[in-house]
């Protein structure tokens, strides 16, 4: 049985489903599996900021699955905040940024070594391990001025994202979560030959039993000698058959237009029930202003404000949504 919460700007008619669509993180929930999670595909609005920057296709894959992993995470906060994914690493993309403010702005950019990069291209090594090196990934949650953030840290050394998420959820959330990631150029008909956009998508899934005892994690094998292979994942047989669930989903699945969250829920669930809430929608939207940008020069000192100028000017790039803010020095003048 495949439930659903229609959209407010559309009431289905009966025997009619409505679909979130593009853009839209769809939460859901098996209750026989005792499972809840988060689903998305990413379409116009991970175009637009991917091609806003036109980064090279290897930069482009990795930050658009930080962009996924961000919703996923960031659509679940209960309040008004942010929540940031950030990589700092010693390979050719060396800083990724992503952030989500509540209730539905996304914005993400990348900083990479051209030369390094293309060393990488030229040599076929473009795997995220090689990409990204080594650092860490931190995941920040952000409720505002007067509370403290929380800040979750993993290591960067050889491994994807969708690896280090999965070693986030064992080491901060402590319950067990899965997740699947896939990213994706489709190429469509269009007046004057092919054009190209990204997609994206992702899902979520965390075993959150009544009875807390079923989310125990058995004791660590391990030691001199031990052969047994150490385990990280409760032995419940309902998180079991929800990971060999995932493991059948197909990269095309995440991303194909024609599938959309919904069918994927149904096509995985559907012998035990799935219940789809209402769609989240995702917006590609910066925070940025002149008037913030401004706030920002008026501490300057005259020093700093002549340093700044150039031309005669002051030009300010934004990093994220790469809008050009000009200011003339002499509004600093006499601060």
């Amino acid at each position: 049985m495949l439930e659903s919460r229609p959209l407010a700007e559309h009431q289905p008619k009966l025997g009619e489903f409505g679909f979130a669509g593009d853009d839209h993180v769809v939460p859901y929930e098996v209750a026989p599996l005792d499972v809840r999670g988060r689903t998305v595909q990413l379409g116009p609005m991970l175009d637009a900021i991917l091609s806003r920057h036109d980064y090279p296709e290897p930069v482009a894959r990795l930050l658009a699955e930080a962009c996924v992993l961000t919703v996923l995470l960031g659509t679940s906060l209960k309040f008004e905040g942010k929540f940031i994914l950030q990589t700092r690493t010693d390979g050719p993309v060396d800083m990724l940024v992503a952030d989500f403010t509540t209730p539905q702005a996304l914005r993400a950019y990348a900083r990479f070594d051209a030369d390094r990069l293309q060393a990488l291209i030229a040599s076929g090594e473009t795997s995220q391990e090689k990409l990204l090196g080594t650092g860490v990934l931190a995941l920040t949650i952000d409720q505002g001025a007067h509370t403290q953030r929380y800040q979750g840290i993993v290591q960067l050394e050889g491994t994807s994202l969708e690896e280090a998420a999965r070693t986030y959820f064992r080491q901060s959330e402590q319950i067990p979560t899965d997740l699947r990631m896939s990213v994706a150029k489709l190429v469509t008909a269009a007046p004057g030959g092919a054009r190209e956009q990204w997609r994206a998508g992702g899902i979520l899934a965390q075993f959150l039993p009544q009875a807390s005892e079923r989310m125990r994690v058995p004791d660590i094998s391990g030691g001199d000698g031990d052969p047994r292979e150490v385990t990280h994942e409760p032995a419940d047989n309902s998180w079991q058959e929800l990971l060999a669930l995932l493991g059948t989903i197909e990269p095309t699945e995440l991303i194909d237009p024609t599938v959309g969250a919904e069918r994927l829920l149904y096509r995985l669930f559907h012998e035990h029930g799935v219940r789809v809430f209402r769609g989240v929608p995702v917006a590609d939207q910066c925070s940025c202003s002149r008037e913030k940008i401004r706030g920002i020069l008026e501490g300057f000192s005259a020093e700093e404000i002549e340093q700044s100028t150039e031309d005669g000017g002051i030009h300010v790039a934004c990093e994220f949504c790469s809008t050009q803010y000009e200011f003339d020095p002499a509004e600093f003048a006499a601060e």
